[in-house]
């Protein structure tokens, strides 16, 4: 009786844990040959992923020079290239996805997966563009998945000026940056006193993109 009401109990916890389609995501052209894709509540049981992910994922401190100092990163961080399992079958089947669906649009697979672990308000990442590698000169895709307390992804066009565009991510929510945008426009999640509770996000990106 126990061992049938153990496997009960992880089938259950499967179904929980499922991916919607995509042919409901919502596309905002951003001008300039960029635009952004946006899915709320992609995926479903996402708060669970979170938890097996903040407490499973090798996470690192990383640290990085910043003028005469060194400086430890605003969040936790994990890196899983190209033929890397990734920590759980759901973000497999998710990469897959994406890939079939922006096949004809991006004419290649997402292959990396990069982990950001957002702990509390104080973590952030500042204004950039995923421009390491071909991002520099091509145009290319970034798929993020965020699972936990919804973060504020905040995009602009790249040297200022324009408006602000916000966008709240989390709890299973989808948003892929396409076309220049890494080129001519910048995004960051920044520090936020209201922000306590934890969100990783999951970027899914192409080969030789950073």
């Amino acid at each position: 009786m126990t061992a049938h009401h153990l496997q009960g109990s992880l089938f259950d916890q499967a179904d929980e844990l499922r991916l919607g389609p995509l042919d409901g995501l919502h596309r905002t052209d951003l001008g300039r040959g960029a635009w952004i894709d946006l899915l709320p509540g992609w995926l479903t049981g996402a708060d669970d992923l979170f938890e097996q992910l903040a407490a499973e994922v090798p996470w690192h401190a990383e640290r990085r020079k910043m003028y005469d100092n060194v400086v430890t990163v605003p969040r936790l961080l994990a890196f899983y290239g190209a033929g890397d399992p990734l920590p759980h079958p759901v973000l497999t089947e998710a990469r897959d996805a994406l890939s079939a669906h922006y096949a004809a649009e991006l004419g290649e697979p997402f292959t990396t997966a990069g982990l950001c672990y957002y702990r509390d308000g104080r973590d952030s990442v500042a204004w950039h563009g995923d421009r390491i590698g071909r991002g520099r000169r091509e145009d290319t895709m970034v798929a993020i998945l965020s699972v936990g307390a919804p973060r504020d992804l905040l995009l602009r066009p790249a040297g200022g000026g324009g408006p602000t565009l916000r966008r709240p991510l989390g709890h299973g929510d989808l948003i892929v940056m396409g076309g220049s945008c890494q080129r001519t426009w910048e995004h960051c999640v920044p520090k936020s006193t209201r922000a306590t509770e934890p969100r990783i996000s999951i970027q899914f990106r192409p080969a030789g993109v950073r």
